[in-house]
C-alpha cells in the first residue's frame, strides 16, 4: 500500500494530505506528492518535517506537483535506532527518492539542513533543476566560526544530546527561539512538531544534526567547492532577518558568491519562512514559477 493512515494528533485541516511511502534500506520514508504539473520540491531541516510546507502545498498543488519528503528520523518517516543520521546519508536518501520519481524542471525550495541536503542534489543533477529558492541556511564549512562552534559543541555534545533525548529540548525550546514572531508558533502548531519526536528513542536524528554543523565540515566544504553548478539556478534568497541560527552574516556570504540573485528580506521573521511568511513566500515563488 502506497499511502498511510495518519496519526490522530494531526489536524486534518492544517495537513489534509496523505503521505506516500518510499522504502529505503534503513526504513520507510514518507513524502507528500500532491497535485500535477511542474514539480516543486521542498526540503526541510531540523526538527521539522513536511508539515512546515503545508500552506505552500495547499496553494501550489492546484497548479503544480508538490513534493515534500520527511527525512528518515523526522515527521512520519521511520526512526531507526541503528542508523547514523549523517547529513550526507540524508542527501543520498533524497537523491534515491528524487531519481525514482524521475523529475524534470524542478523548482527546489530549501532551508536549514534542507539547504546542503537539497543543494547536494542540485549540484549532482543540475540538468533536472530549473529554479532554486534558498531560505535561511548555509552550505560551507563553519569550522572557523565561533558562533557555530559554540552551538554545535553544546547542543551536539553530551549535555545537549541528553537534554534532547530526555526532554525533547530541541523541539520544545530551541524551535521556539528561532521564530521571529513567537505568536506564530501556537500550542496547536507546536504540537505538530513535538509529536513526531514524542519518545526519547525517536530523537536520534534530532540530536545528531547539531554536532554535524561542525563534524560534517569536509562534506560541506566539498559541496561549496562545487557551487558553480548552481549558477543561474538560484533565483531567490528569502531571508528571515530575526533568525538567530542563520543571520545576516550568512545571507551576505550567499550574496557575495551569487551577486545577481534577487533578495527578499523579512525584518520581523525568523528561521522558518514557510511558517511565518507563507503568503509572502508564495507571492515571491509565483513570480519565478
Amino acid at each position: 500500500m502506497n499511502s498511510m493512515a495518519k496519526p490522530d494528533w494531526i489536524d486534518k485541516n492544517e495537513y489534509p494530505f496523505t503521505p506516500k511511502k518510499f522504502t529505503l534500506p534503513m526504513g520507510v520514508m514518507r513524502y507528500l506528492d500532491e497535485g500535477e504539473g511542474k514539480p516543486i520540491v521542498m526540503i526541510h531541516g531540523n526538527p521539522s518535517w513536511s508539515f512546515e510546507f503545508r500552506t505552500l502545498v495547499k496553494h501550489f498543488s492546484k497548479t503544480q506537483r508538490c513534493i515534500a519528503p520527511d527525512h528518515i528520523g523526522f515527521g512520519l518517516s521511520d526512526k531507526p535506532a541503528d542508523w547514523d543520521y549523517l547529513p550526507q546519508q540524508h542527501a543520498e536518501n533524497l537523491e534515491t527518492l528524487l531519481e525514482s520519481l524521475d523529475l524534470k524542471n524542478i523548482t527546489l525550495l530549501v532551508g536549514d539542513w534542507g539547504g546542503p541536503i537539497g543543494l547536494s542534489y542540485a549540484i549532482k543533477h543540475p540538468e533536472r533543476i530549473k529554479n532554486i529558492i534558498v531560505t535561511n541556511t548555509w552550505m560551507w564549512s563553519a569550522q572557523t566560526d565561533w558562533y557555530y562552534q559554540a552551538f554545535s559543541g553544546f547542543v551536539g555534545g553530551t549535555i545537549g544530546r541528553w537534554l534532547i533525548r530526555k526532554y525533547n529540548f530541541f523541539t520544545k525550546t530551541i524551535l521556539k527561539s528561532i521564530y521571529g514572531d513567537k505568536s506564530k508558533l501556537t500550542p496547536e502548531i507546536h504540537q505538530h512538531f513535538l509529536m513526531p519526536l514524542a519518545k526519547p528513542e525517536e530523537r536520534k536524528g534530532n540530536w545528531v544534526f547539531p554536532k554535524q554543523i561542525i563534524a560534517a565540515s569536509d562534506w560541506l566544504e566539498e559541496l561549496w567547492s562545487r557551487r558553480d553548478a548552481l549558477d543561474g539556478k538560484i533565483r531567490l534568497f528569502a531571508w528571515g532577518m530575526k533568525d538567530i541560527a542563520f543571520r545576516e552574516k550568512e545571507l551576505n556570504h550567499w550574496m557575495q558568491n551569487f551577486p545577481a540573485v534577487k533578495v527578499a528580506r523579512y525584518p520581523d521573521a525568523g528561521h522558518f519562512l514557510a511558517e511565518e511568511k507563507a503568503d509572502e513566500l508564495i507571492q515571491e515563488m509565483s513570480m519565478i514559477l
